[in-house]
C-alpha cells in the first residue's frame, strides 16, 4: 500500500484531518530544505510536498515563484531533489510528494523520472499544469512505478467533477480558488457547494489547498474535507528566515496542527 493511503487510513481511525505542507526544494539551499522538512515532520505534518524549481511556474503566485528562482540560482536540479528525497527517507516515513510542471518531466524523460521516484521513495506527484484530459501522458508510467499522480479539481470543474474523481488515487487536490497560489485573507468560493459536487463521486480523501495561510483558516477549512494543504505561508517563513528557518517553520507548522486538532 502506498504511504499516502496508509496515512489517510490511520488519520481516519484517529478521527483527525491531514495537514499537508509544502516547501520549494533548494530554497535557499537543499540543506535548509532537508532541515525544514524534518522540522515539519516533527511539528505534525502528515504529508509533505516538495516543489521542484522551474523557470516558469505558471500556477504559482509571487512567493513560490521567487522561491523557485532562488532555488535555481542556488543550482538545484531534479537529480539533486531525488538525492534529497533519499536522504529524507533515511529519517522519515511520512509520504513525500513532488509538485512540478509537465515540461520538467518531459525534459527529464518520463521513464527515468518515475523510476527515480520509485527508487528514492517519492509517493506521489502533483502536476498543476496538466489538464485532466492529458492524464494518460504520465499516469500509466507513474502507476507502473507505484507513484500516484494526484488529480486537481477546481470550483470551475462543475460537471467534470465526476469524471476527474473517477479512478483517482491518493487524494483529490481540491483547489480553493481560481488563479495562482498564494496566501488569502478570505475566499469567495462556496465550499459547501464545491464539495457537494465532488463528494458523491470521490472514493478517496479530498484535500483543499491554495491560499490557506494560518491556523484559523486551516481549522475552518478542515470541516469540508479530509486534509488541508499549506504552502505559500511556509515558503514565506523560509524566505524571511533563510538558513535559520527550521525553528520558525517548526513553530508555524505546530500552530497549524494545534489549530486543526484544538
Amino acid at each position: 500500500m502506498n504511504r499516502i493511503d496508509e496515512t489517510f487510513a490511520q488519520l481516519k481511525k484517529e478521527g483527525r484531518k491531514a495537514l499537508i505542507t509544502f516547501v520549494t526544494a533548494g530554497d535557499p539551499n537543499l540543506e535548509v530544505t532537508e532541515e525544514a522538512v524534518l522540522a515539519m515532520d516533527r511539528a505534525g505534518a502528515d504529508l509533505i510536498e516538495l516543489g521542484v524549481p522551474f523557470s516558469d511556474p505558471l500556477a504559482e503566485g509571487p512567493v513560490i515563484q521567487e522561491a523557485s528562482q532562488r532555488a535555481l540560482d542556488a543550482g538545484t536540479t531534479q537529480v539533486a531533489v531525488f538525492d534529497l528525497v533519499r536522504r529524507l527517507r533515511r529519517q522519515t516515513q511520512k509520504p513525500l510528494l513532488l509538485m512540478l510542471y509537465l515540461n520538467s518531466i518531459y525534459r527529464f524523460g518520463k521513464e527515468r523520472f518515475f523510476s527515480l521516484c520509485e527508487q528514492s521513495g517519492v509517493d506521489g506527484v502533483i502536476v498543476p499544469d496538466m489538464p485532466y484530459e492529458e492524464k494518460d501522458e504520465i499516469e500509466g508510467v507513474a502507476d507502473a512505478h507505484g507513484v500516484y499522480s494526484i488529480r486537481l479539481i477546481a470550483p470551475t470543474s462543475h460537471e467534470r467533477a465526476a469524471t476527474i474523481a473517477k479512478g483517482a488515487k491518493g487524494f483529490l487536490y481540491c483547489v480553493s480558488s481560481t488563479g495562482v497560489t498564494g496566501m488569502r485573507s478570505s475566499f469567495s468560493t462556496d465550499f459547501d457547494e464545491f464539495f457537494r459536487q465532488i463528494k458523491p463521486y470521490a472514493s478517496i480523501p479530498c484535500a483543499v489547498g491554495f491560499g490557506i495561510s494560518g491556523p484559523q483558516q486551516a481549522r475552518d477549512m478542515q470541516r469540508y474535507c479530509d486534509g488541508v494543504i499549506v504552502g505559500s505561508a511556509i515558503v514565506k517563513v523560509i524566505a524571511e528566515k533563510k538558513e535559520a528557518a527550521a525553528g520558525p517553520v517548526y513553530d508555524f507548522v505546530r500552530s497549524l496542527r494545534e489549530g486543526m486538532d484544538g
